[in-house]
């Protein structure tokens, strides 16, 4: 399988769940080289194989590096996920820097097209494609506006592959956490903002990324079969439309 944006948060709670459930990776990741190893040590001590490939996602021609590398390692392609992802806070349409708008869309919406497109060649009937949209495309908090919009994209997206790849009994579905712990947020919040996180849920409080992992597993596997164009909320209680 090809992970992206494996070497920690989500990713990494989906590669070790991934890896105790029998399948090799390839994972994607930007320059976290330490914490890309540290998970590769997690996915080998399950007795599976871990491929590492560093790299921008934004870049397209890398996209499709990544599934040349992963078809090289593994003949095949049996599941798809995009969980990479960038974001910022901004108080202001005013204060989006035109790079970072760019660098957004480029990470967490092209990126999953580029990817997606090159590994269709490389899928057999019964394989998955899983992409990480959001609670926040449902209900969009204003100050991660570029963010919202990518993961919205990714969500539409999703439906249109359900449809365009069911002939080839391809399945395409997608995960939509609420508010979750990961390294994303300290590093992309303010500290007022990272103090109440995930405290407006009905659950009270934040996810934890090994809470979201088996969802992913699931629609991975034969159990999940029939299912195809879902989004599946993993939200503390926090609706989705």
């Amino acid at each position: 399988m090809v992970l992206t944006g494996g070497d920690s948060g989500i990713g990494r709670a989906v590669a070790i769940a991934f890896a105790r459930e029998g399948a090799d990776l390839l994972i994607s990741y930007l320059d976290e080289h330490e914490d890309a190893e540290e998970t590769q040590r997690w996915v080998e001590d399950a007795g599976r194989r871990c491929v590492l490939v560093p790299g921008d996602v934004a870049v397209p021609a890398h996209c499709r590096s990544i599934i040349d590398r992963a078809v090289a390692e593994f003949s095949r392609i049996d599941v798809l996920i995009s969980n990479a992802a960038f974001q910022m806070t901004r108080n202001s349409v005013e204060e989006i820097p035109d790079e970072e708008w760019d660098t957004t869309m480029a990470t967490n919406l092209d990126a999953f097209f580029h990817r997606t497109k090159a590994a269709i060649p490389h899928m057999r009937p019964g394989s998955a494609i899983i992409g990480s949209t959001s609670v926040n495309s449902d209900s969009p908090p204003p100050q991660l506006l570029p963010y919202n919009v990518t993961k919205a994209g990714i969500a539409n997206m999703v439906g249109s592959l359900s449809q365009l790849l069911g002939p080839k009994g391809i399945r395409a579905n997608s995960v939509a956490p609420g508010p979750i712990w990961t390294p994303l947020i300290p590093a992309t919040m303010p500290e007022d903002q990272v103090r109440d996180f995930g405290s407006q849920t009905p659950l009270g409080r934040a996810g934890q990324p090994a809470e979201l992992a088996p969802v992913y597993v699931m629609l991975a596997s034969d159990e999940a079969s029939y299912v195809s164009g879902a989004r599946v909320a993993v939200t503390g209680g926090q609706p989705i439309l």
